[in-house]
């Protein structure tokens, strides 16, 4: 056969055959006119190249399997030379990879150094005056209202407005079923044994972090935006909460423990995260959720549970960094004693 079809039946250009000729690697016989003639055992040779290039071993060291080939053997890996290629083979790619892992997480820490530094963190009041000191570990914290990087901490304008489904409309009044959660203070909670008095527990989708893009088409559904500055107010009111009779807060969401603790430790939360990745809580509750991405995720809400059962319900929520305030005023207009 001519080169041509020799190239198209081994899937290779004709300037790849003519490299593996200069190599030596495939000797056709000449014709009386010059040209050169392909066997069905170039073919194969070529095949076997192309085969042995696309695993990562050169062409260059095909050799000892074509030798196999040559000798008679059914594959070109029957020989022990052929084993001896794929070992080096497989050496090398094991030293490429953890090369390439160590520069990876090279990387990784660059990114998450430069993101949580340049990321604007809301201080607490009473941090953000120096009375506590709890910031000097970590060197000089930004002010608020300064987002070189990072837009976590503050809402886009003209976010989509949550409207009331009636999806909560059944659950003030509700004796509050046996749920028990993990807890960031590698404690178990359970809700419906929160004791006397009122518990604020504000439910949220999911937190993002300074060091990954938020998920593409999060800002257009209606009520998800804001996880982070939801949690930096009620951060900052939080005292206001326990001192108008909140026993205490809680954030609520689908993400595990171990991410929640990252939160908590960045964000300086005074008050712990309840992981739910099961969502038993919106199974027994009926609590509203959404799709998105492949999971399933809370809608963002908030209960006041007193005494065992759940006294009011605020839904939808809208704005989240302000949701504490709106908590926070409700609780003063209507104290318990």
């Amino acid at each position: 056969m001519k080169i041509g079809e020799l190239a198209g039946r081994a899937g290779v250009t004709v300037k790849a055959v003519r490299y593996y000729e200069s190599l030596g690697l495939v000797t056709p016989r000449r014709l009386a006119n010059g040209y050169r003639d392909y066997t069905e055992d170039d073919a194969r040779l070529v095949h076997e190249i192309r085969v042995l290039s696309g695993l990562g071993i050169p062409v260059e060291r095909t050799r000892p399997f074509l030798a196999c080939l040559a000798a008679g053997q059914q594959h070109a890996d029957d020989c022990p030379e052929s084993l001896a290629g794929y070992r080096e083979a497989v050496d090398e790619l094991t030293e490429r990879i953890e090369a390439l892992t160590a520069r990876r997480a090279i990387l990784m820490h660059h990114l998450r150094q430069a993101a949580y530094r340049n990321s604007s963190i809301p201080l607490p009041d009473d941090e953000e005056h120096g009375k506590h000191g709890k910031h000097a570990k970590h060197g000089k914290h930004r002010e608020r209202g300064e987002h070189p990087m990072s837009d976590l901490y503050r809402l886009p304008a003209n976010l989509p407005v949550p409207e009331d489904d009636g999806a909560a409309d059944h659950l003030p009044g509700l004796k509050m079923p046996r749920i028990e959660l993990s807890s960031t203070t590698g404690e178990t909670v359970g809700l419906h044994a929160l004791g006397t008095g009122r518990t604020v527990v504000y439910v949220y989708p999911l937190t993002g972090r300074p060091d990954a893009d938020l998920s593409h088409g999060w800002d257009s559904i209606p009520g998800a935006r804001g996880c982070t500055a939801e949690a930096c107010d009620f951060r900052d009111h939080h005292h206001e909460l326990l001192a108008a009779g909140a026993r205490g807060v809680f954030g609520l969401s689908s993400q595990d423990t171990g991410y929640q603790r990252e939160v908590v430790e960045r964000l300086r939360l005074p008050f712990a995260m309840l992981s739910d990745p099961r969502l038993s809580t919106a199974a027994v509750l009926g609590l509203p959720t959404f799709a998105f991405g492949g999971a399933t995720l809370f809608k963002r809400l908030t209960l006041v549970i007193r005494d065992g059962a759940i006294e009011h319900v605020f839904y939808p929520v809208f704005p989240p960094d302000e949701h504490a305030q709106q908590v926070l005023a409700w609780m003063r207009d209507n104290p318990t004693a």
